[in-house]
């Protein structure tokens, strides 16, 4: 229930999970896109509220899954207050369980290219429209507690990617230097660069 810009950066290194009735596969979140509501206009819900953006206007903490391109989906992490309509789009996973599974869903690549860029996040989660609205906390789909797990990279900011306005906005946060990350950290211009410091290794622990 934060702005969107400041969740973008905080679920960097956070665990996200699927469920599915395949097996579980997860990854850490490496890079992301923040999109605010009516005074952003590249988010869809600028210019209100219609049955595919729904989501975006209600909780936070629930998945927002559009479909673009006739062939993509993509998942989405609704933050704000209710009726504002943010969201952060995932747009990267370094995989950590699953990735075998993922590698039937994404075909046959190297395991750091399995979730990197957004329609593959949902494809290698086995994400589609029908977990549009999902809980993150209590459904199926979700983020873990744990403490991030940023492997000692930076977090950068940068321009985001592929839209035709509001490009001036630095809202595309990243791991700079990680392998996973979508287009090459040094292709971005670098706003409010932060080391952080590195977390120890534990164990990935289920969900109570």
């Amino acid at each position: 229930a934060r702005d969107p810009v400041v969740v973008a950066r905080a679920v960097l290194g956070r665990l996200l999970v699927h469920d599915s009735p395949q097996g579980r596969v997860s990854g850490l979140i490496v890079e992301t896109e923040a999109y605010r509501g009516a005074d952003d206009p590249a988010s869809h819900a600028h210019r209100g509220r219609t049955a595919r953006n729904a989501v975006m206007f209600g909780e936070p903490g629930h998945a927002y899954v559009y479909f673009t391109y006739g062939m993509h989906h993509c998942l989405n992490l609704v933050t704000g207050s209710e009726g504002q309509a943010s969201a952060v789009l995932v747009r990267a996973l370094e995989p950590v369980d699953g990735d075998e599974l993922m590698s039937e869903r994404r075909g046959p690549r190297a395991t750091l290219r399995l979730a990197r860029g957004p329609g593959n996040v949902a494809r290698a989660l086995g994400l589609t429209r029908a977990h549009d609205g999902l809980d993150l906390v209590d459904g199926p789909l979700w983020l873990s507690d744990l403490p991030p797990r940023r492997g000692g990279h930076c977090i950068a900011r940068g321009p985001r990617i592929g839209i035709r306005v509001a490009q001036d906005r630095d809202w595309r946060c990243f791991l700079d230097g990680h392998p996973c990350v979508s287009a090459p950290g040094g292709s971005a211009s670098r706003v409010g660069r932060v080391r952080v410091r590195q977390t120890p290794d534990r164990p990935w622990l289920t969900r109570p």
